[in-house]
């Protein structure tokens, strides 16, 4: 059976996969060495030697994921819901504030992120319910409402931590999984209108209750003229930009880099692409942004060739997820959108972020399997078919002529 199973699954997504881990740990280590020493005040290695733990973890959860078929799910899926649900209001009581957010729970040595199993959470849910509604999906009342709702409760526990780069994603993987789930043209048309509606009363109230507070505002105004607010809140991105700049095509080498000596914040996390620039040059960053594209390409493409609209649905959220999250990593450090502390996808630290796109690729190698194998099935029944067909259209021989 394995054997028989091993031989269907898309093993360039697992090489590709592999590839990431490999950068993004060689990457840690060598952007973390000294302001692990100098800031933290813990050995040179010691994200190195936590991300490697992590790694041997999340493996463990992707090859668990990519043998245990995906529609096994389908009875998981409201526990799993319900216990991220519930994480995201202990937080409140039992978090752990870091950075002005209480969005950890500390267990021991480890840090657990709910919000960031939130994402794959929300993926699941609306691909269970929307493959179930399919007989009545454009009846936008009866089938979104109740998505929604649960979608925006989610997002509030989320933003109430604060984390609004998390909350962001989760909003765009809900959208787009609504939006593939199948609907026609004028219902896609009333979740645009009600996805607009929201955001246009969702400002003001934010901006009354002080949510939008100046210092959030403030990424803005440091992403369109990072220079001028060179001192405050435009600092990490003049940073960025020096460490980008001062790569050029080849880079200063790898463990070169000049702005991880304490003028990068962050360096192994949200701007590691700055120092992956920096040491590797232009050459180092085309091949990240490959494979990451590489990956979302394939993923978004087995959503198409899936025949089952639930296996369909997870590849569109989960392909969003690591694409949209790679995008807005990118457009942060490079200024073209605000700074939200998003990291980038397998590359970054974190062990949260790593187990649970390991989780997510897992279930995607898996259904790859299962749509080869249907594949491989219908083009042998075919075959049988046309042979057989053959056989029964064939005139015998008369041994008297």
């Amino acid at each position: 059976m394995f054997k028989r199973m091993f031989r269907y699954y898309d093993y360039s997504i697992i090489i590709a996969i592999l590839c990431l881990c490999a950068i993004g740990l060689v990457m840690i280590y060598s952007a973390s060495m000294v302001t692990s020493v100098t800031r933290y005040d813990v050995p040179y290695d010691y994200f190195y030697n936590r991300q490697k733990a992590w790694l041997v973890v999340a493996f463990l959860f992707f090859f668990l994921t990519m043998i245990l078929p995906y529609r096994i799910y389908l009875k998981i899926i409201p526990y799993g819901i319900v216990t991220i649900v519930a994480a995201l209001i202990f937080l409140f009581v039992l978090g752990h504030t870091a950075g002005n957010a209480k969005s950890w729970f500390q267990l021991g040595p480890a840090n657990l992120q709910p919000a960031e199993f939130a994402k794959l959470g929300i993926t699941m849910y609306l691909a269970m319910v929307l493959s179930k509604r399919q007989e009545y999906i454009n009846n936008f009342r009866q089938a979104f409402l109740g998505p929604i709702g649960l979608t925006l409760f989610i997002l509030g526990l989320v933003l109430a931590q604060p984390d609004f780069g998390t909350a962001m994603l989760i909003g765009v993987i809900a959208a787009a999984v609504m939006s593939c789930s199948g609907i026609n043209l004028k219902s896609f048309f009333k979740l645009v209108r009600f996805g607009l509606a929201l955001v246009l009363v969702g400002l003001p109230i934010g901006k009354l209750t002080g949510y939008v507070s100046e210092e959030r505002l403030s990424r803005f105004t440091g992403a369109s003229d990072p220079f001028k607010h060179a001192e405050d809140a435009g600092y990490q991105l003049v940073n960025s930009y020096l460490a980008i700049g001062s790569g050029g095509v080849k880079g200063l080498g790898l463990g070169e880099s000049i702005q991880k000596y304490g003028y990068l914040p962050e360096s192994h996390t949200d701007f590691i692409m700055a120092v992956i620039a920096e040491e590797l040059g232009f050459f180092g960053v085309a091949v990240v942004l490959l494979l990451l594209f590489f990956i979302v390409a394939k993923t978004l493409l087995l959503a198409k060739k899936c025949d089952d609209p639930f296996g369909s649905l997870i590849c569109v959220g989960i392909g969003t997820m690591i694409g949209i999250q790679a995008f807005v990593n990118l457009g942060g450090l490079t200024g073209l959108i605000p700074i939200t502390g998003v990291p980038l996808p397998f590359i970054s630290y974190g062990g949260s972020s790593l187990v649970l796109l390991m989780i997510s690729m897992g279930m995607v190698v898996n259904i790859s399997m299962f749509v080869n194998y249907r594949k491989d099935k219908k083009q042998t029944n075919s075959q049988q078919q046309k042979l057989t067909a053959t056989k029964g259209n064939s005139v015998p021989l008369n041994p008297n002529v």
